[in-house]
């Protein structure tokens, strides 16, 4: 890894007083978020609470009309282009539905950042891309097929694979799981926990599905009021006296993802 080192326990990213507005509607006020270093930390919350606002807020792709997000201890409004660049190119970001080129093949969906960013040729790019494929979970038969013969599963996975091009420092994952089988998911889930604890990343995902809440979180943040209301481990998170909160970890879905994730007790 490259850049600015940070220490055990410090914060890879501090969000302060983050405000967003579009016109007259207000999503975000004085909002707070801290990502620890080597976490998993998961941000809920109801339609409309802006959890993909924010994510776009973090990674750069919006301006907030008030606030400031640091990471590795820089503010990013204050940066120049060029050093705003080098801190982005630490991120590593799976859009929602993938977001790969479709008129290229899986192979040139991740090589595309090394050549652009890495400045690596493309026989270089290819072979190191092949690499990150494979930690990606993905057979050997998809690298050279394009987007759309995939299935959703393996979408997921090409699109990590290119997250995981540049050797990121921190990954964003905006609903990694959504669309997949239980069992697709619930694989995606392992490879996320394993990629963390084998690459020390730091991982910050939105996510509605409770089992990966249950299985792979250290923290979740609950989007609520314009703010996040509670960010703690998931069984201080779930007691929390809120109606969302309430309604959304005691129904039927959150009582049996709590159920699936407790361990059976010994007889």
């Amino acid at each position: 890894m490259s850049g600015v080192q940070v220490e055990s326990g410090e914060n890879v990213i501090e969000v302060r007083g983050l405000c967003n507005r579009f016109g007259t509607q207000s999503v975000h006020e004085n909002l707070d978020l801290d990502l620890h270093r080597g976490e998993i930390l998961a941000v809920v919350g109801g339609s409309g609470s802006g959890k993909s606002v924010l994510l776009r807020s973090i990674i750069g792709l919006r301006r907030p009309n008030e606030g400031e997000v640091r990471v590795f201890g820089q503010s990013l409004q204050d940066l120049s282009e060029e050093e705003r660049s080098k801190v982005e190119r630490r991120f590593g970001v799976l859009f929602q539905r993938g977001a790969l080129f479709s008129s290229l093949t899986v192979t040139e969906n991740v090589a595309l950042p090394l050549i652009e960013y890495a400045g690596l040729s493309r026989d270089e790019a290819e072979h190191l891309a092949a690499v990150k494929l494979a930690l990606a979970g993905l057979p050997i038969s998809a690298a050279e097929k394009y987007p759309a013969s995939l299935s959703g599963g393996m979408i997921k996975r090409a699109a990590l694979a290119r997250a995981l091009a540049l050797d990121p420092d921190i990954l964003f994952l905006d609903e990694p799981t959504a669309g997949l089988d239980p069992i697709g998911a619930a694989a995606f889930d392992q490879l996320i926990l394993t990629l963390r604890d084998a690459l020390g990343l730091s991982v910050l995902l939105i996510t509605h599905d409770l089992d990966t809440l249950y299985t792979i979180t250290d923290r979740v943040a609950v989007l609520s009021q314009k703010k996040v209301l509670v960010a703690d481990h998931i069984d201080v998170v779930a007691e929390t006296d809120d109606a969302w909160i309430h309604e959304y970890f005691h129904g039927p879905r959150g009582r049996a993802a709590l159920q699936a994730a407790t361990p059976p007790k010994e007889v």
